[in-house]
């Protein structure tokens, strides 16, 4: 049983990491595992090659806190030209309810808008329910699965603009580049 850690939300840090470092991969088989337990099926993530999350094409992130103990990681490819899938979004269960998936995801979207990605998509589970109120509160409406032979029962696809076209160049939606939380 992991004990709940006294986190407050501007203790953590949230930093580059490469997909495949040993706590990317702990926080990423930790993920794993409570999919599976939940669906009894899951993406394994060390079949996801770790060059895909490198920039320009990606980022991985980790949040940690002051301690520099993992609590939370994701990632972003590019999925299409233009397009950026998140992938990887996981927070320990210590760490949950105190607004580190938003800092999460709000930091994978701004590194994708930095790469010039007009849009995000992502998957997660139809029984994940907070995270799917987290993707809703984001902005990310339902979409078609983009992964051949996904159960609609089981997952769910979703996606947001993050980016607009003007005049034959993009703009961010609110017009403005938030500061950067990658470190």
């Amino acid at each position: 049983m992991t004990d709940l850690l006294p986190i407050a939300a501007p203790a953590w840090t949230i930093v580059a990491a490469v997909y495949d470092s040993p706590a990317a991969r702990a926080l990423t088989t930790a993920l794993h595992r409570e999919q599976a337990a939940i669906y009894g099926t899951a993406d394994d993530p060390a079949a996801t090659p770790p060059h895909e999350f490198q920039p320009p094409h990606g980022r991985f992130l980790i949040a940690t806190s002051p301690d520099g103990i993992p609590l939370a990681c994701g990632g972003w490819r590019t999925a299409s030209p233009r397009t950026a899938e998140i992938k990887r979004m996981y927070v320990s269960p210590a760490a949950r309810g105190h607004g580190l998936g938003h800092q999460m995801l709000n930091a994978l979207e701004e590194d994708a808008r930095q790469h010039r990605m007009a849009k995000a998509i992502l998957e997660t589970g139809v029984d994940n329910h907070d995270a799917l109120a987290l993707y809703t509160r984001a902005g990310y409406g339902r979409i078609q699965s983009y992964v051949t032979g996904r159960n609609p029962q089981i997952n769910r696809a979703l996606s947001k603009q993050l980016l607009k076209e003007a005049g034959g160049r993009s703009q961010l939606l609110d017009g403005r580049i938030a500061p950067c939380l990658v470190r």
